[in-house]
């Protein structure tokens, strides 16, 4: 008997928790197991038909397939497909996507054997018990009706009728019971996958569109576990571990021990990931996280929004100004990339409102700005409130907003040009020197961000999005028509942001003219030639045996003509000449850019 478990992921680079913690958890119960059950993963990027064909050449007698929001367009395709070509294998499903109406999921989709409802580690172990006893006709009473934890149509074997069974509610799991799956699959199934790790099940809020707040039961994994699990990632040296714990900070001493024990136990290398509740971080929090090396880990911290109606309405209880000053504090230690997410769509925020929101987020800094779409997930407090409120959402995954009360249809589109505007822009982290200047033009963040769409759209980029080095130019451009007294300004900070990240082969074409005089190109020779005899700026490449001109080559200096560096020094300076080195073997671990050193040539 073979049972095949099914992920149909986003991107490549993740990987599904899932199926192999169902796997894991019945092979640890039953080792003898482990040849009957396997798993396959593929993403929704993959041709449908080679997905298809992979899982038949398969040939399980059962399959389970995991569904969310992302991949429940291509799950209900395969197993329609699926049900032709293999018709005697039992097709169930699983997943926040197919839990909350699984008897509308049946009778849409006649192949579909059965839906695991909620947690699903020990339902699938009944399951595979059962169906292993019939195979091995023991005559053990297993049937469907003895599995707490599914929605499905009546045992085949009993003939019981055409009728949909439900067997009830299960218990939710004791997650220090669950096996560390990394460990026995090896991480090579991993190689180049986000790893996903969970220290806790459920969330105490109530947030009415998000499915967690349906079980505000929060359990928590046995913290010695955690360590040795998390000592694992160390010793293997993962690059990222991404927590899945919906508000990791919600329990304040396992948070502290957890951060403790990452802190004490850094390798210099694993960054850990965690969601959490910005406003109500400790003291003790804040000054534990202020230790953290740069790089460590990373925060995304949920806003939604800063109107105090709609975080009423939401049942969201945050309190802004706290968060705010929390946040700040975060970003003032430089030593963690933070990651803040407001959503549009949702009740009591017009367009004004929100761009009121966006301003207030913005204002932190953080090092990522998420501007995301109201998604009206089935079984969400959001679904039932939807016509209340005046939502009208897509009735294909994943469900995003289309309109309100508040927001019309065109406001939403916009607002979604906005969107790829900050992501094209801000959240890419190419022009840290240039937004916050051009920003001083414009009324708002929000409204400069708003014009950049408008002229996207006026030079049709929006057809044709232009490649991420003429995004300078663009920028450039657009800079000039909208500010044109500062265009010498706006080609130095844009030089100095793109050599920031990349030491070019060529000038940009908004670059300053080089002098081309001989004097400029000696004072450059006798630079590096200094650093070769007496290293100080350079010494690691010293060391490493480089000559002048391969350091000549692996790093760049660039002469301005404003010290666009340094905002301090920019405000109301004259027109005169710096230096700037570039050095590239060195970046800022949380935005990658290389060191810069002033020069006085």
């Amino acid at each position: 008997m073979k049972f095949l478990l099914v992920a149909v992921n986003a991107k490549y680079i993740h990987s599904n928790p899932a199926i192999r913690s169902l796997r894991a958890y019945s092979c640890m119960r039953k080792p003898e197991w482990e040849r009957h059950i396997e798993l396959a993963e593929y993403t929704i990027n993959q041709p449908f038909d080679q997905i298809l064909a992979d899982i038949c050449a398969r040939r399980p007698d059962a399959v389970g397939f995991s569904c969310y929001i992302w991949n429940w367009e291509e799950v209900r395709e395969l197993i329609v497909e699926l049900a032709k070509i293999l018709p005697q294998t039992d097709i169930w499903l699983g997943g926040p996507e197919v839990s909350y109406d699984p008897e509308e999921i049946l009778n849409r989709y006649p192949s579909v054997t059965g839906i695991m409802a909620g947690e699903g580690e020990e339902t699938f172990f009944d399951l595979m018990g059962m169906y292993l006893a019939r195979m091995e006709g023991d005559g053990a009473p297993v049937c469907l009706e003895q599995i707490p934890g599914l929605i499905c149509r009546r045992d085949r074997e009993k003939q019981e009728g055409k009728g949909i069974l439900c067997t009830g509610s299960r218990q939710l799991t004791d997650i220090s019971r669950l096996p560390f799956f990394y460990e026995t699959d090896g991480l090579e199934a991993f190689e180049d996958r986000i790893l996903y790790y969970e220290s806790s099940r459920g969330c105490p809020y109530r947030c009415s569109y998000c499915l967690s707040s349906i079980d505000k039961t929060v359990r928590f994994r046995d913290q010695e576990l955690v360590k040795k699990e998390l000592q694992f990632f160390l010793d293997k040296e993962v690059p990222q571990v991404k927590f899945v714990d919906r508000t990791f900070n919600c329990n304040h001493g396992h948070a502290m021990e957890i951060w403790r024990y990452i802190l004490e136990h850094d390798n210099g290398k694993t960054n850990f990931h965690f969601e959490i509740a910005g406003d109500i971080l400790t003291e003790e929090e804040l000054e534990l996280l202020g230790r953290m090396r740069p790089g460590l880990i990373q925060l995304e911290v949920g806003v939604q929004s800063t109107n105090v109606q709609t975080l009423d309405a939401i049942r969201r209880p945050v309190e802004w100004g706290r968060l705010r000053r929390n946040v700040e504090r975060l970003l003032a230690g430089e030593n963690i990339h933070i990651h803040l997410d407001l959503i549009a769509g949702l009740p009591y925020e017009d367009f004004e409102s929100f761009g009121h929101s966006f301003d207030d987020v913005y204002a932190c800094r953080p090092h990522q700005l998420q501007l995301g779409f109201l998604k009206v997930l089935k079984g969400s407090m959001m679904q039932e409130e939807a016509e209340k409120y005046g939502i009208a959402y897509m009735d294909r995954p994943p469900y995003e907003v289309l309109f309100t009360k508040w927001l019309s249809f065109e406001e939403v589109c916009l607002l979604k040009q906005v969107e790829e505007m900050v992501e094209l822009y801000y959240n890419s982290a190419q022009f840290v020197h240039t937004l916050p200047e051009l920003e001083k033009h414009f009324p708002s963040a929000f409204g400069m961000y708003r014009s950049l769409a408008e002229y996207y759209k006026e030079q049709g980029f929006w057809l044709k999005s232009p490649s991420r080095a003429y995004r300078y130019q663009v920028l450039f451009a657009f800079a000039v028509k909208t500010d044109p007294e500062r265009e010498s300004l706006y080609r130095q900070l844009l030089t100095l942001d793109m050599y920031l990240r990349e030491n070019l082969k060529s000038r940009p074409a908004f670059a300053l003219p080089l002098a081309g005089t001989k004097e400029e190109r000696e004072r450059r020779i006798r630079f590096y030639q200094s650093e070769l005899e007496r290293p100080d700026i350079l010494a690691g490449y010293v060391k490493q045996g480089c000559d002048s001109r391969q350091l000549e080559r692996m790093t760049h200096i660039e002469r301005f003509t404003l010290p666009v560096w340094d905002g301090k020094l920019l405000e109301g300076a004259q027109e005169g000449e710096w230096w700037l080195l570039f050095d590239y073997q060195e970046r800022n671990p949380l935005n990658a850019q290389a060191r810069i050193v002033p020069l006085d040539l």
